[in-house]
């Protein structure tokens, strides 16, 4: 039963009753004062809801209370120290909420504790080494998740009765006491994710009725003792994994036959050969992690008789020999990882024998075998893996022959990647068949008349990497159509004739590289339209023509080339206005003119070449110039600065008085006769303005103009009559749906309650400002229904919910760059809608709740219920404050004044919130304290105490240079919530700074190419 609501304080009118079991209801608020009455309760649980507020000291009034349950809720502050007089509690469970401070005071007196949960919270301070003195029936301790530090107490030997211990996600130090091994009873040991050094002591072996030990992601060292062959009850898994173990691996390992997973994967062990016998001793094993640990020697075939292994990795090794056929007899093999090793296949035949083999692992997902020198064909047999296979990642293994036409039948797969090797011949036409394809990557290979047309039909893909091959022919006008493209490659193949119109329409498109072809035409004005761009790359081709001025408006890009074409004219002034450009070259083309003073405002430019052109005039010093050398302008026309470029000195100013004077007369004749043109065509333009107002537009005479029209009798039936199983949220003005509609197609539906003041006003305006917007990461209205008792929204569905979700929920998480990534997603809405949209818009509400995250963590921005226009003329407005607390700027909220400035605070508040997991109504703040005083009383050095503690821990790879990332983006988000509007950093600056936060943090992250 699901009652929703808050907690009826009636309850404690109940005084009779013993037990409340009230939990998975959808509670909310704050726990009502009356509940202290039921002074009978032995069992209170009220666990997974949405309970919020502190805990209230009346809770140690139960005193007979045995079972108090308050997990999955959003409790913050401390636990009451009162609660120690609760002398019979036996179980306490407030694991996933919020709460904090130092917890051995107030729960480790209560001496008939045996179950105790508290993780995934803020908890910090040490744990008491006094510990099991008080409680010595303790059976279960989980305070996984928090921010506890110090050493684990030596007396945690004296709960002999313990059964469970997690520790994991915490920031312990020290070595691991040996006195654990008295803990004779233990079935469950975490320590994973802290800071723990020292060697594992030989007393763990003591352990023996061990189901499941996790030691992984620490600073341990030594060698792992040979007492491990005693814990011959593990069957769950043993995790020892990213640690600094050396030595060889105890062939004990291989023998704990109930054991279900291993992972011993990214330690420094001595080069170890794979027991020969590996399969017969692990005839339970799913899970083997065996990477990155210097293995040496061939794979067992005795591997097959782990029959039940559904992931392998064996990766980053020096494995050799043949990829063993008897893989193909792990009959429930979902994951391959082989990568980067030395293996080949078996020599008696051209083809990959291993590939047929894997045809029989029917749930095989993924394959993943680069870095290793197969040298072989593709067998035909290669279309009769798996149905389920989704990725297959084959890149620099020396892979020759054709791509075989069977490879149409893995319908599933969404990445194919078999870049960097030697395939030749014809692209299959069945690869059309791949329709979930989303990356293809087949750059450097000896492809030839591969139809590029092939590549229109898929409505999913993302990225195509078709780099140096042979293709010949024509960029299809088709291409242009692929509307979810973002990385496109075709450089250095054979491409010839113009290219089509259309291929500026990819407004979404990050990268495009067509260099090294024969390429030739002229550059539109159209090129404009790649906004969202990083990377374009056109050299090395036959263009013709002048640099459109229009390529200024590409702000996002970080890398322009252009060299080595025949281009004309001057170097537009308009690409000072590129202010994210890190790369310019424009050398060997026929550009002359000077170069635009307006380029010594690219303040991250530092690569820069316009050598072996017929520029003229004086070279800008100034800015990124100042770092140039004389290469970056040699072989040109007359031109002039100073010493360091080796050009001559320019004349003085004496010497052109004369001329300077006559330029100053034509100036004044033609400014002029440009104001006497302006008269007449402002004149004009007011008359056609006049004439138009008696004309009705037709825009106006619908909400939003769509290409669909959706009945309310089809969103009825579609959302199950809005069945509140379908409900994916509730805001100010209304809620939102999933629906289904007849053809499939899942769609969001957001139904005004136009009970409510000002929903219809939210409508109209979201109609008003959505009609015309277009952006990547802007939520999409694909219709509206509206009749004078119902009005809805049809949006698209966004799968992975919204920002706030993933930042409280306890199921998700997100990396560092997942954050940056979102944020800067938002940004470049945020641009779009301040600078790029025809009428400045303001959105006036962005929050966490309004950033959703589509199936491949895109961030949109939604919900523009109040919104606002500014007009041409005005760059503030007036309205009545509807905005969410603690993310307004200081003018909007006191005095109603918009501007994009508000945005841009909000911005700055909820990129504080995305980095520290706090939001800004946290109860935490009050008038003495804010987000914004919190972090900036933290900088720089106490910023690690209040970034989320999951994020980055002191064990972490590049911990100082991923903490100085987050201070960067820190310093960005106080720049935009300064109190004076005038001293805020525009949203431009914003979204530069961040992307070069971006390249910062790259370098410290890793993962699979494609994954």
């Amino acid at each position: 039963m699901d009652l929703g609501g808050l907690v009826p304080p009636q309850l404690g009118n109940l005084s009779f009753i013993v037990s409340l079991d009230m939990s998975v209801n959808n509670f909310h608020g704050e726990l009502p004062s009356e509940l202290a009455r039921l002074r009978r309760l032995r069992v209170l649980d009220l666990g997974v809801n949405n309970l919020s507020g502190d805990l209230p000291p009346w809770l140690a009034s139960f005193h007979e209370l045995q079972y108090l349950s308050l997990k999955n809720n959003s409790f913050t502050g401390v636990i009451p120290p009162s609660i120690s007089n609760m002398s019979k509690l036996i179980t306490l469970s407030f694991s996933f909420n919020s709460l904090q401070g130092d917890i051995k005071n107030e729960i480790f007196n209560i001496s008939s504790l045996e179950r105790i949960g508290l993780s995934s919270n803020s908890f910090s301070g040490s744990l008491p080494d006094y510990i099991c003195q008080n409680l010595q029936r303790l059976n279960l301790l989980g305070v996984s998740w928090n921010m506890l530090n110090g050493q684990i107490p030596s007396s945690i030997g004296q709960c002999s009765w313990l059964q469970l211990l997690s520790l994991s996600y915490n920031k312990f130090t020290g070595v691991i006491t040996k006195e654990i091994g008295k803990l004779k009873a233990l079935e469950v040991l975490y320590l994973d994710e802290n800071n723990l050094e020292g060697e594992i002591p030989k007393d763990v072996g003591n352990l023996t009725r061990l189901k499941e030990l996790d030691f992984s992601t620490n600073n341990i060292s030594g060698v792992i003792p040979q007492e491990i062959k005693n814990l011959c009850n593990l069957e769950e898994r043993l995790n020892l994994g990213r640690n600094k173990l050396t030595g060889s691996i105890p062939i004990e390992i291989f023998n704990l036959s109930r054991i279900r997973a291993i992972d011993i994967g990214q330690n420094q062990f001595s080069g170890t050969n794979l027991p020969s016998t590996i399969g017969y001793g692990l005839p339970n094993l799913e899970e083997l992690y065996l990477h990155g640990i210097n293995l040496f020697g061939a794979i067992p075939d005795s591997i097959s008789n782990s029959s039940k292994l559904r992931l392998l990795e064996f990766s980053g090794n020096r494995l050799t020999g043949a990829i063993p056929n008897s893989l193909g007899d792990l009959r429930l093999l979902e994951y391959l990882d082989l990568n980067t090793n030395h293996l080949t296949s078996y020599s008696s035949s051209p083809q990959l024998g291993f590939i047929t083999s894997l045809t029989n692992c029917k749930k095989l997902r993924a394959l993943v075998v680069h870095r290793n020198p197969l040298y072989g064909v593709l067998p035909d047999s290669i279309g009769n893996l798996s149905t389920s296979l989704e990725m297959i990642h084959a890149y620099s293994c020396n892979i020759r022959g054709n791509i075989p036409h069977g490879i149409g039948n893995l319908s599933n797969l969404n990445v194919f990647d078999f870049s960097d090797n030697q395939l030749t011949g014809l692209l299959p036409s069945t690869i059309k068949d791949l329709q979930k394809l989303q990356r293809i990557y087949l750059e450097t290979n000896k492809l030839s008349n591969i139809l590029l047309e092939l590549f229109c039909v898929f409505h999913n893909l993302g990225d195509l990497y078709l780099k140096q091959n042979q293709i010949l022919g024509s960029v299809p006008e088709c291409l242009g159509n692929v509307s979810s493209l973002r990385h496109l490659d075709l450089g250095s193949n054979r491409l010839n004739s113009t290219l089509p119109a259309n291929i500026w329409n990819l407004k979404d498109l990050l990268e495009l590289d067509l260099s090294s072809n024969s390429l030739s035409g002229s550059l539109p004005p159209e090129i404009k339209n790649l906004k969202m761009g990083t990377w374009l790359d056109l050299s090395m081709n036959n263009f013709s023509g002048g640099i459109p001025s229009t390529i200024g408006d590409m702000k996002n890009l970080i890398k322009l080339s252009l060299a080595h074409n025949r281009l004309q004219g001057s170097i537009p002034e308009s690409i000072g206005e590129m202010l994210s450009l890190q790369s310019l070259d424009l050398s060997h083309n026929f550009l002359s003119g000077s170069i635009p003073m307006s380029m010594e405002k690219l303040q991250y430019l530092t690569d820069f070449n316009v050598s072996f052109n017929n520029l003229s005039g004086e070279i800008p010093s100034r800015g990124p110039f100042m770092h140039f050398a004389g290469e970056s302008f040699s072989s040109n026309g007359v031109l002039c600065g100073v010493d360091r470029f080796r050009v001559p000195a320019c004349p003085s100013m004496s010497s052109h008085k004369l001329g300077t004077k006559k330029v100053h007369r034509t100036m004044f004749i033609l400014l002029g006769v440009i104001i006497a043109m302006c008269a007449v065509s402002i004149g004009f333009i007011y008359l056609r303005y006049r004439m138009k107002q008696k004309i009705p537009n037709r825009e106006d005479l619908s909400p939003i103009v769509t290409q669909e029209r959706i009945s309310y009798y089809k969103l009825l039936q579609a959302t199950n009559s809005y069945n509140e199983s379908n409900l994916l949220g509730t805001g100010s003005f209304g809620s939102v749906y999933k629906a289904t509609l007849d053809d499939g197609r899942v769609i969001a539906v957001k139904v005004f309650n136009l009970q409510l003041e000002g929903a219809f006003k939210s409508f109209d305006a979201e109609c008003e400002i959505l009609r015309n917007l277009r952006h990547r990461n802007l939520a999409k209205v694909i219709s509206s229904c509206s009749n004078p008792d119902f009005k809805a929204l049809v949006l698209e569905f966004i799968p992975n919910g919204s920002l706030e979700k993933w930042l409280y929920s306890h199921n998700y998480f997100l990396d560092v760059m997942q954050r940056l990534d979102i944020l800067i997603d938002v940004a470049y809405a945020v641009q779009y809608l301040h600078c790029d949209y025809s009428t400045p818009v303001v959105h006036c509400d962005l929050k966490p709740s309004n950033v959703l995250l589509d199936e491949t963590m895109v961030a949109h921005v939604s919900d523009f219920g109040i919104a606002k226009l500014l007009s041409q003329e005005d760059s503030i407005t007036f309205t009545k404050t509807l905005a969410t607390l603690g993310y307004l700027a200081p003018e909007y909220g006191l005095e109603g004044l918009v501007s994009t400035k508000c945005d841009v605070y909000s911005f700055g508040i909820m990129t504080m919130e995305a980095f520290t997991r706090t939001s800004p109504n946290n109860e935490r703040f009050g008038e003495n304290l804010s987000l914004k005083s919190w972090v900036y009383d933290s900088m720089p050095n106490g910023l690690v105490d209040i970034i989320d503690s999951n994020l980055l821990k002191a064990s972490d790879g590049y911990f100082l240079e991923k903490l100085d990332c987050i201070s960067s983006i820190m310093k960005v988000a106080l720049n935009c919530t300064n109190e004076s509007p005038r001293e805020r950093s525009n949203i431009q600056d914003v979204l530069v700074t961040l992307k070069k936060i971006k390249l910062q943090l790259l370098p410290y992250t890793k993962g699979l190419k494609g994954v």
